[in-house]
């Protein structure tokens, strides 16, 4: 039984067809600066290099250009794939899927070196996929693999007790001569798509001889949910991918790539990939048209400042990319040395761990928010407004379905109601948090202060920036009473939006300590869901519960573009891809 939703799958692969972007021709303008190094230039830094840790666009850019998944996406592809570190994408025509859907064979690409020159094999592969099954940090991608291979959303009790077994992953994963065989509880549609992205493969024995798990039974406990810094992927890396990493300087905000020379394939047209974080959107600017930097992110308020240089800067627009961006409430927030909560209690002054907790709370944010305002202003009107967490055209989504919208009378009466009365007599004061250098979302959380505080005087929102890395952290943390993220598909399915944005194990909620068990039940029934018509029907209910409950509030479905010099050649757009695939990309 495949679940993988081929009309999806084929829509999108209408709309998202591959599109390699100035293969052909040459730059008219400036002469090419640093023909053979490609700079980018962002606003976030870097969280972590462990593959089986990280789970941010930013730390996954370096990442997916380090490190190779076993298969790949084709292009732009979201539906096709090709062989990478296996010699070939299990089908049932070739025998590699079992007829019961279950069983996955890859047969192990031989003659592929990982950067320190050893070997990689097929225990390579398999120590890689175990590992990441295993880290299952607090918020991390493990479920991704761990929900259809070994049907677990955690490896913890509500205890913090470990209650993986070393027999599940061996039974999961196994070695038969150069293959690696992943072996599933129950046949899961999207699997494929997940191993196209989230197969990366790491040595052994690099890991064991760095201080990370040495693949054994006996060590297996003390690397389930460690720490980032614990981790030998840390700030390292060993690879087989088309570039090395060279160097992370976090003081400089920097991290610097070099080309592998002894890659499998042909080595990159590129030698060094070097990405910069600078805040403030007027340096990107300045760097990009000096030519200083090849690609920079902007926000669509700055789009005119590069629109008056055609010849030497494009900029991509309508690229299709399923992404989804909002607010998100912490329902029982860690008040320890918080300066975001204020007093710490609900008495004008602060608010209380439990604040969110009340769903009148919740709602009247939701309906205080201009949306209009916000798509105009953070994105000069190129988005749609919301329909809830689903994307446009995905299964789930529907055009006609009821949202929020702003309302000064509804935000009122929810909040008059919220805490038996108590919020709207003695008000609140709180912090709202974006990452710094995010122009979209410090635009969104002060109109966010705008409009609570415009209901009731007694109402106090302050709005404050901190760097990615921080803010990960203490969005993990509980901390962060209020905060805006985005969230780019880890694979085309509804699944991945519905698990991680309402399911108690999924990323968010798990962050804002949110749980309700009726959407637990109600998000695991959609994915267990074989018929077309009422799966998307349980993606319709789950959307309404997202807009009852409003654990986060989606303002905006946006419409993402690039901007890079003309002289960049080779680039394509893949829909699910986090960040930038430099192999194909070189300049002229």
């Amino acid at each position: 039984m495949r679940r993988l939703r081929r009309q999806v799958l084929v829509l999108l692969a209408l709309t998202l067809s591959l599109s390699l972007v100035g293969l052909t021709g040459t730059a008219t303008g400036q002469a090419v600066k640093n023909p053979d190094t490609f700079i980018q230039v962002s606003f976030g830094d870097w969280d972590t290099f462990d593959y089986a840790w990280a789970y941010d666009t930013s730390s996954h850019t370096v990442i997916f250009n380090v490190y190779e998944p076993l298969i790949f996406y084709d292009g732009g592809r979201t539906d096709r794939f090709v062989p990478r570190l296996a010699t070939a994408v299990p089908s049932l025509q070739n025998g590699l899927i079992s007829p019961d859907g279950k069983t996955y064979t890859f047969p192990i690409r031989e003659g592929v070196k990982f950067h320190d020159g050893t070997p990689m094999t097929a225990e390579d592969a398999a120590y890689s996929l175990r590992r990441f099954l295993l880290v299952d940090r607090d918020g991390g991608p493990s479920s991704l693999l761990l929900e259809p291979i070994l049907r677990m959303t955690k490896t913890r009790d509500d205890k913090g007790n470990l209650t993986l077994r070393f027999s599940d992953l061996e039974r999961a994963v196994q070695v038969k001569g150069n293959n690696v065989v992943v072996t599933l509880k129950e046949p899961f549609g999207p699997f494929l798509s997940i191993m196209a992205l989230w197969s990366n493969v790491a040595s052994k024995k690099w890991a064991a001889a760095n201080g990370d798990w040495d693949g054994t039974a006996a060590t297996m406990a003390r690397y389930n949910n460690l720490k980032k810094e614990s981790s030998a992927f840390f700030e390292k890396a060993n690879g087989t991918g088309p570039f090395k990493l060279e160097r992370w300087d976090r003081a400089g905000k920097q991290v610097i790539l070099v080309r592998n020379e002894g890659y499998w394939r042909t080595p990159a047209r590129l030698s060094r990939v070097v990405f910069r974080s600078i805040d403030e959107a007027a340096t990107r600017i300045l760097m990009l048209k000096a030519g200083d930097a090849d690609s920079i992110a902007i926000s669509r308020r700055e789009q005119p400042q590069v629109d008056d240089d055609p010849t030497n800067i494009r900029f991509i627009d309508n690229l299709p990319w399923l992404r989804i961006d909002g607010f998100f409430f912490t329902v029982d927030i860690d008040t320890r040395g918080n300066p975001d909560v204020g007093s710490g209690r609900l008495d004008g002054a602060g608010i209380p761990a439990n604040f969110f907790s009340d769903i009148r709370v919740r709602r009247g944010f939701a309906y205080a928010f201009d949306y209009v305002t916000f798509l105009r202003d953070a994105f000069r009107n190129q988005g749609t407004l919301p329909k809830g967490m689903i994307p446009p055209g995905m299964l789930g989504f529907d055009a006609k379905r009821e949202y929020f919208t702003q309302s000064r009378e509804k935000a009122v009466a929810e909040f008059r109601e919220a805490w038996g009365g108590a919020v709207w007599e003695r008000g609140f004061r709180l912090t709202v948090l974006y990452n710094t250098g995010n122009i979209p979302r410090e635009v969104g959380a002060r109109i966010l202060k705008d409009g609570v505080e415009a209901l009731n005087p007694k109402f106090r929102v302050d709005v404050r920036g901190i760097t990615w890395a921080s803010y990960l952290a203490a969005m993990n943390d509980g901390k962060l009473p209020v905060f805006w993220v985005g969230w780019v598909a880890d694979y085309p399915d509804p699944h991945n939006f519905a698990f991680h944005f309402l399911h108690s194990d999924g990323t968010f909620p798990k962050a804002q300590r949110f749980k309700n068990e009726e959407l637990d039940r109600l998000v695991m029934q959609a994915i267990k869901e074989t018929n077309k018509e009422k799966r998307q029907e349980l993606y319709f209910q789950v959307n309404q519960k997202f807009f009852e409950l409003a654990p986060s509030v989606s303002p905006v479905h946006q419409v993402v573009f690039r901007v890079q010099r003309s002289w960049v050649r080779g680039w394509y757009n893949n829909p699910v891809f986090p960040g930038t695939y430099f192999y194909t990309i070189f300049k002229r």
